[in-house]
């Protein structure tokens, strides 16, 4: 019999009953939910096992790397600085990194980095996992490419470059890494147990990441030219380079996050509450308005779906996300299906995170089946 820990209010228990099931089938390893409901943490559940051969129970403080998730938490330093006025959304990258007007980039926004536009979606070959882990190498390298479409006029999802871009801004205006950043000015203020890599005192709580079919390159193929295949080429990061001591040392902060459900909620709540959460006030209500400014909003040039790209997010499509509902809704996904997802409407976070890898581009079967007992257990109660 499967075993759900933690707590959640009445109206969610078809909530608890999924991930009930979903481990019992074995289609969920392990993982943890989270659903804030105004400052409430409505649910706080997690269950199944840390490890493939399941002798290492799923506890309250699990953490697991939440590949593509972590760029909320990115995203969200970067709107704090901006609302501290450090960072200006339509001023050029270049008037705080210099070096990034090379090769035309002189015009590219600070908005255009956040919502994939810049047309820097992945690094000019040949670049190795070896580069990526280091900073300046990695940075200097997006510097002085070119981009590879006009910028500002289509998305193409910044796989693993976002973190970079948005870190080295970060670094220039704050003076702090984005892990230092994200740790003092995030995580610490609203007691969010989350982080970018990963403290080697808290490697022993880690879940390890249980991938069905790995990430093993380009599909045969695929013209060599398009933005897919360079982006994939130029984003040297796979399955199984997580759980590693150099990921977890690193600063990847659009892959290599680090967190649970609850962690990430009690986080990204400052954007579904309007900029305050837990006592502390991180963002205006007007910088989180900037969020919902649409940036583009098309069939993304990398997922090839449709995205409508805010500030920093996603925002709410059913082209995207389907079942997902309309309304103020931004959020974004993790490869296997982790998910944080900020509804302003109703002032409600829902962040899902687990270490089997389910398949899909935008989340799994099991985020979608999720979502949907939230949103069926608040319109049963509203």
């Amino acid at each position: 019999m499967v075993t759900v820990e933690g707590t959640n209010t009445a109206r969610f228990e078809p909530v608890r009953a999924a991930l009930a099931a979903h481990l019992e089938t074995g289609e969920e390893l392990g993982a943890s939910i989270a659903v804030d409901v105004d400052g409430v943490m409505e649910v706080d559940i997690w269950g199944g096992h840390v490890d493939q051969g399941q002798a290492v129970p799923w506890s309250s403080d699990t953490l697991v790397s939440l590949w593509s998730t972590t760029k909320t938490l990115s995203s969200l330093a970067a709107l704090v600085l901006v609302d501290r006025g450090a960072l200006d959304l339509h001023r050029p990258v270049a008037e705080y990194w210099p070096e990034f007007a090379a090769q035309g980039k002189q015009d590219i926004e600070v908005r255009h980095v956040l919502a994939h536009t810049s047309g820097l979606s992945g690094w000019q070959q040949p670049f190795t996992m070896d580069d990526l882990y280091d900073w300046p190498t990695a940075s200097a390298r997006l510097a002085a490419q070119a981009p590879w479409w006009n910028p500002g006029t289509a998305s193409g999802y910044h796989m693993q470059t976002q973190g970079q871009l948005v870190g080295e801004l970060v670094r220039r205006v704050s003076g702090q890494t984005l892990t230092e950043f994200v740790d003092t000015e995030i995580a610490e203020p609203l007691d969010a147990d989350v982080q970018i890599g990963a403290r080697e005192a808290d490697w022993q709580r880690i879940a390890a990441l249980v991938s069905p079919s790995q990430i093993s390159g380009v599909p045969a193929g695929l013209d060599p030219d398009a933005v897919l295949t360079r982006t994939m080429l130029g984003s040297p990061a796979r399955d199984e380079h997580v759980d590693t001591s150099q990921w977890r040392r690193a600063e990847l902060g659009a892959v290599n996050g680090h967190g649970n459900a609850r962690g990430m909620a009690r986080a990204l709540s400052v954007i579904s509450r309007r900029g305050e959460a837990n006592g502390h006030r991180l963002l205006s209500a007007d910088t989180v308005d900037r969020i919902f400014d649409v940036q583009a909003d098309g069939v993304d040039l990398v997922l090839g779906v449709p995205v409508r790209w805010g500030i920093g997010y996603a925002l709410a499509d059913p082209r995207t996300m389907p079942g997902m509902p309309t309304g103020t809704i931004c959020f974004w996904v993790g490869w296997g299906g982790s998910i944080v997802m900020m509804d302003l409407d109703r002032r409600i976070t829902f962040a899902y995170t687990m270490n089997r890898l389910g398949a899909g581009i935008l989340g799994s079967e099991r985020t979608h089946s999720y979502i949907r007992h939230v949103y069926e257990a608040l319109d049963a109660t509203s």
